[in-house]
């Protein structure tokens, strides 16, 4: 069984899954996930966008929905025992499921480790007693699941096989309707329903007043697979501006774009991958920002700096995060080719940072090696 709680630990369970089927077809995959999971054959028994929420007091909005999960999750484990349950990231929801799984006697890895090394680092050993393994995809993380006695696997960043240069932009831009000249934005609001609220309007406001200094400028916003594709579309044409709305192949919508705004999450290391400059904003309720301010212990919010170890990208928070700010950066990185290749030049040490390649492979087998334990 595999659990992802949003979009992208949907997709990224989804790369190992489809690998673990061409080592062994036979095996029965069941999860709570989303259209990623079910696209590479796991039998996906509640969807997980009814519950990607970032933020304490968000969280506490949906907890309804999320206490329901966990209900279907845990009568699911109850009936189905599996040989192996798979924790992708959402790590407050599955170390929920890993207790119950443990008390059932269920061997549980979990992928994605949570940001011990970002806030309450003491939360490890409380982690460790409820998996049996740890599969990280940066190589700082495994010292720290060593240091308190954890087994753990550093199978790599599968993006990094994922996210390939070699885009043909001027195509791309063709078949969107822009032309080689024009310069392009991308508004990049996140795929949980609680970032589309706080970054879409700030997104919109953003892109007016960067079109009235300049009205030539061309806007792209991608959905995820998460999100309504019909809803985020009129929302963009109810804000009175150009802007075209896409779906699928993000990483050539990425190509295309000149800068990017974007939210925090794994999408920073798309687009650093890429080599696209770009800025980060970053929107939680007060209360959330209060409380989450005083427990992180990283100067960083995005992946992306945290991957560089230093701020390659300018990050906006909060009341930091507003038109004002935002379109004075992202006219910075169109128009002033010294900081523009200063920037570019950081996101390259992004990539070295992610190892070297093909972790989805790595995993499956790090999963086939604990089913073999499993059953011997």
């Amino acid at each position: 069984m595999i659990l992802a709680g949003e979009a992208s630990g949907d997709a990224h369970a989804a790369e190992f899954v489809e690998q673990l089927k061409l080592e062994q077809p036979d095996l029965q995959l069941s999860g709570m996930g989303g259209k990623a999971m079910k696209n590479a054959g796991v039998d996906v028994f509640f969807d997980s966008s009814i519950i990607a929420v970032v933020g304490l007091v968000e969280v506490l909005r949906h907890w309804g929905d999320i206490k329901r999960a966990m209900g279907i999750v845990r009568q699911r484990l109850d009936q189905t025992r599996p040989d192996l349950l798979i924790l992708v990231d959402y790590p407050e929801f599955n170390l929920k499921m890993a207790r119950h799984a443990r008390g059932l006697g269920i061997k549980v890895l979990f992928y994605i480790s949570p940001q011990v090394w970002a806030w309450r680092p003491k939360r490890i050993h409380k982690i460790g007693s409820l998996i049996d393994h740890m599969a990280v995809i940066f190589k700082f993380e495994k010292q720290y699941y060593e240091k308190a006695g954890i087994p753990v696997s550093f199978v790599g960043h599968p993006l990094v096989d994922k996210v390939k240069d070699g885009i043909d932009a001027r195509k791309v831009r063709t078949d969107l309707g822009i032309s080689a000249h024009e310069k392009v934005v991308g508004l990049f609001p996140g795929s949980r329903h609680s970032e589309i609220s706080r970054l879409l309007p700030l997104m919109f406001a953003t892109a007016r007043l960067m079109q009235t200094r300049e009205p030539k400028l061309k806007f792209l916003l991608p959905v995820a697979s998460s999100l309504d594709f019909d809803e985020i579309s009129d929302r963009s044409k109810n804000s009175g501006l150009d802007i075209i709305v896409t779906q699928d192949k993000l990483y050539d919508v990425i190509s295309s774009c000149d800068v990017v705004a974007t939210c925090s999450g794994t999408v920073t290391l798309e687009i650093a991958l890429l080599n696209v400059p770009m800025c980060i904003l970053y929107k939680i309720s007060w209360l959330s920002y209060q409380i989450m301010s005083r427990l992180v212990t990283i100067p960083h919010i995005g992946l992306a700096n945290i991957v560089a170890d230093k701020a390659v990208v300018k990050e906006f928070l909060q009341q930091d995060a507003n038109p004002d700010t935002v379109s004075r950066e992202l006219f910075e990185l169109l128009e002033n080719q010294t900081y523009r290749d200063q920037v570019k030049q950081g996101l390259e040490q992004v990539r070295g940072n992610l190892g070297t390649g093909d972790g989805a492979r790595t995993m499956a087998k790090l999963v086939l090696s604990l089913l073999d334990k499993q059953t011997t």
